[in-house]
């Protein structure tokens, strides 16, 4: 049994807490404006409802890679991992820094800020272009009406979270109320 899930904090954003299991790659849907303490809000894909607010040290490294309009960004994606050693005044608190990002072809390097008058090299790696998405439906199509093929089909797509279009699509051939396939 998994215990992530039970460990996760009760929040509207993201916390390093959260990244206690290890690292997790997250696909940007939007970035949007915070509030004055926490400007940016980087709504996550795999976080609906919880908000990635990056410290200023991350959102200078997003500028640095991919430019400062944000209205790009969504589609992108980045590895975020915990830091034990961020510190919050003289504590050890811990935060989230960014260890990968997509839309980049090699290693990108920025000084950035480690304490008053101090500065750092800080590197983030590319993170690999993700798989292409599947095509349920041309899948479907490809098992010929082959009905326990569609089963398992409709299961793997279900399990992948697919569109609920596709569902319909794949059951629609499986009981063999579905339309020609569409033209390639």
């Amino acid at each position: 049994m998994d215990l992530t899930q039970s460990i996760a904090p009760k929040s509207d954003q993201l916390n390093a807490d959260d990244l206690m299991a290890g690292p997790v790659t997250v696909t940007i849907a939007e970035v949007a404006k915070g509030s004055p303490e926490q400007p940016v809000d980087v709504r996550l894909v795999e976080f609906p409802g919880r908000a990635y607010r990056p410290s200023k040290s991350m959102r200078r490294v997003m500028v640095s890679a991919w430019g400062a309009e944000a209205g790009t960004y969504g589609g992108r994606r980045l590895t975020l991992v915990r830091n034990p050693e961020i510190t919050f005044g003289r504590e050890k608190v811990g935060g989230i820094e960014i260890s990968h990002l997509s839309n980049i072809d090699k290693p990108h390097t920025v000084a950035l800020t480690a304490t008053r008058g101090k500065r750092r090299s800080f590197t983030v790696q590319p993170l690999a272009a993700a798989a292409p998405a599947r095509d349920w439906v041309s899948e479907a199509y490809a098992t010929e009406g082959d009905v326990d093929l569609l089963r398992a089909l409709y299961k793997a797509a279900q399990n992948a979270g697919a569109p609920k279009k596709v569902l319909e699509a794949i059951h629609a051939l499986a009981t063999g109320q579905a339309d020609a396939p569409p033209a390639a």
